[in-house]
């Protein structure tokens, strides 16, 4: 029996853990929940996970954990057949959970503060200048971790990549990429020519539709 993801396409987590099952040949359960008509604040979401966020993750035997982060890192140890993706060794390990906080605490933070009040509080203008910067300043951190690297961790691809990847393609929807940073520039096509970021084109394809009537891309 396959483990149940509870999901939204749009959602750039949701992504990251559907890129890792991808890669470890990992068949889920898809549920997709109607989650901006908030499907999540309902009493059935709420017993399974009390902060009400997707991805939620409901293993064979009724394990149940959330996050995108703690799911990527249960399911390679789990399912996958080797440990690349999130490989054992000490210090391989820590370079990728720096990038997973990174992602979590920096990236995915700004993204949601600059994306929520659009979706869900029908905010109209045109993103902030603080926030333009902070952004900026993103891509400027992960143009440094990728020099003289082709992925974010070192040389090898992990679930680092794909926690990014999927942050990284939605912010570029809200504010592109600068043509200063071509070591991003470089893995961002590198990411995107890999199998398993098709699941990650279609998220990001909703993500813009819910954007593109409610603020102008400067």
């Amino acid at each position: 029996m396959a483990p149940t993801l509870y999901m939204f396409h749009g959602s750039p987590p949701v992504r990251a853990v559907l890129m890792t099952a991808k890669a470890i040949d990992l068949e889920l359960d898809i549920k997709e929940i109607d989650f901006l008509n908030r499907e999540q604040l309902k009493p059935h979401f709420l017993k399974m996970n009390p902060q009400h966020t997707v991805p939620t993750l409901v293993d064979d035997d009724g394990f149940t954990i959330w996050d995108s982060h703690a799911i990527m890192v249960y399911l390679v140890a789990k399912y996958a057949k080797n440990d690349s993706l999130y490989p054992k060794d000490l210090k391989k390990r820590a370079i990728i959970d720096q990038r997973l906080h990174f992602e979590s605490g920096v990236v995915f933070a700004t993204l949601r503060n600059i994306a929520k009040p659009i979706i869900f509080d029908g905010a109209t203008t045109t993103v902030k200048q603080k926030d333009k910067d902070a952004v900026t300043q993103i891509y400027e951190f992960l143009e440094s971790f990728l020099d003289g690297k082709e992925w974010v961790a070192g040389d090898a691809i992990s679930i680092a990549d794909f926690s990014l990847v999927s942050s990284i393609s939605s912010l570029n929807v809200l504010i592109s990429i600068p043509q200063k940073c071509p070591n991003l520039m470089a893995w961002l096509k590198r990411c995107e020519s890999l199998p398993e970021c098709e699941v990650n084109k279609r998220g990001v394809k909703e993500f813009t539709g819910l954007l593109r009537s409610k603020i102008s891309k400067k």
